[in-house]
């Protein structure tokens, strides 16, 4: 696992040991960041389910102006803190379930990752809340990674699909 681009491109991240952790494939992560180059840059991201904080770091490295990292598990705050240090950035890391991080969330963001277990389908909750607490600045996207395709919430636009194997990607917008 590791950095694909920016000012961090090429740095090896630390990865978590075990078969339960789906870590986001380095082609997945080239092919998104593909299409959301023009959006990152100053942009104020939130990593919702941030593991080991990959995504969030890409973001960074590519010129994000702030990224919120969040994980529930104590053990991928441990790894994301490493690879914070190992990039040498600073951020705000939370370690709180994702509906207590959306409900205490203060500002908008211009870019929302939600990478949560394969098994959940929290899609139409998160679109939700973000939606009722007006998290998303206007042209801002919410990413959703998942393994099958799910449907959105009311309000909400498919702005991309794309299907890489087993992980489906969606963006939306409001």
């Amino acid at each position: 696992m590791r950095i694909i681009a920016g000012k961090h491109r090429g740095r090896a991240l630390v990865s978590f040991r075990g078969d339960h952790i789906r870590p986001t494939p380095d082609r997945v992560k080239e092919s998104l960041f593909q299409i959301l180059s023009l959006k990152i840059t100053g942009a104020r991201v939130l990593d919702l389910f941030a593991g080991s904080g990959a995504l969030g770091l890409e973001c960074l490295s590519r010129g994000a102006g702030e990224v919120i990292f969040n994980d529930s598990s104590r053990e991928s705050i441990s790894v994301l803190e490493k690879n914070l240090r190992l990039a040498g950035e600073n951020a705000r890391v939370y370690n709180l379930d994702f509906r207590t991080c959306l409900n205490r969330a203060e500002g908008r963001f211009d870019l929302i990752l939600c990478d949560p277990p394969y098994q959940e389908n929290y899609l139409k909750e998160i679109l939700d809340t973000i939606s009722a607490r007006d998290l998303l600045n206007e042209g801002g996207i919410v990413v959703y990674e998942s393994e099958r395709e799910e449907s959105g919430a009311e309000g909400w636009s498919l702005a991309d699909r794309r299907r890489y194997g087993r992980t489906n990607i969606t963006m939306w917008q409001l």
